[in-house]
């Protein structure tokens, strides 16, 4: 009974501090008391995708007590297929992240919680999480591997096809779309710099301004001479069939077939927890890390699409390998 009164104790009151009833030095001072064995830890992760799962896998093979969290949204949900990943090229996201769990599951020493983590503070020992559910864990390090989230334009049935064929990556999903009737979405120098790249993957090339031509009169002209077709009309929707692209239709009622959209999109971090502890971004809205792959907050790590550019499962796993490696290694001297 006396457990059960504590576990109630601490849901709710992790309840309150997240609704902004409590401060959170509350949070400290009731955990000091009430946080059993059975929730504190060595790490806990945020995030159990590929650079989570890499992370964890690097620290269950160093004895540490690991807990992931993760509320099973990855970004690439969508994806058919992932690729330029050795060993694993072609396979779906979902088969690839299932057998890593499933080996990071062989440590008895790292455990996963199913949800999403809501709020984390910094205390004298460590950190503290609370879940969306009301639980609270308690931890010496804290990483992040929430990945990003596409800010994508308001454009009908771009959503229901991103990742399919609207894509933001040509080394991730340029090779399937080669020699193709390929559109990109974008304006100015973006646009420009991107069609060159895309390029390299199909001649048959036209970039959708979606409004008036923001281009230079060079690049215009560079373009023309590539056979580049551009078109300011502005998208109303995309037709598709299950995520494959059919036709664009514009404002105007007439329609563009595609077969492949490359629609590079600004993005925000998916996990605004880092923010709130205080790490400090780059410039592009990145977690920012140095050695170690540590944030600006002391025990605080980021990695995968969080912290870099290259989004890329392959550089996230490695990533993930190398932070848990450090960290451990971190830990281990610190303690020694």
């Amino acid at each position: 009974m006396k457990q059960l009164l504590r576990r109630v104790f601490i849901k709710h009151s992790g309840i309150a501090i997240a609704a902004g009833l409590l401060p959170f030095s509350s949070l400290t001072d009731l955990t000091t008391e009430t946080m059993t064995n059975d929730n504190q830890y060595d790490v806990i992760i945020v995030g159990g995708s590929y650079a989570g799962l890499a992370t964890g896998m690097s620290l269950g093979r160093a004895m540490r007590s690991v807990l992931i969290m993760d509320e099973g949204w990855p970004c690439n949900r969508q994806t058919p297929h992932s690729h330029n990943f050795l060993t694993n090229d072609g396979k779906t996201p979902a088969e690839i992240a299932a057998l890593a769990k499933l080996q990071v599951h062989n440590y008895p020493t790292v455990k996963f919680f199913n949800g999403r983590a809501t709020t984390a503070i910094k205390t004298t020992y460590g950190f503290h999480v609370g879940s969306a559910t009301g639980e609270l864990f308690a931890a010496k390090k804290l990483v992040f591997a929430t990945g990003i989230k596409d800010l994508l334009p308001a454009i009908d049935g771009l959503a229901e096809c991103w990742g399919i064929s609207a894509i933001h990556c040509p080394y991730c999903h340029g090779y399937e779309v080669r020699a193709e009737r390929t559109g990109i979405l974008g304006n100015g120098d973006m646009g420009y710099d991107f069609t060159r790249l895309i390029a390299n993957w199909t001649k048959d090339l036209t970039l959708f301004t979606n409004g008036p031509s923001t281009l230079t009169e060079a690049q215009q002209q560079k373009l023309k001479q590539r056979q580049v077709v551009i078109i300011e009309k502005v998208i109303d929707r995309l037709v598709h069939q299950q995520g494959q692209l059919d036709h664009l239709v514009f404002r105007d009622g007439t329609r563009y077939s595609l077969k492949a959209l490359y629609a590079p999109s600004p993005f925000e971090q998916h996990c605004k927890l880092p923010e709130q502890l205080g790490c400090m971004l780059t410039e592009d809205g990145y977690i920012q890390t140095g050695p170690g792959h540590e944030s600006s907050i002391e025990g605080v790590y980021a990695v995968g699409d969080n912290a870099s550019r290259m989004r890329t499962v392959a550089n996230a796993v490695a990533m993930g390998n190398a932070a848990g490696i450090e960290l451990s290694k971190k830990m281990i001297l610190e303690e020694f």
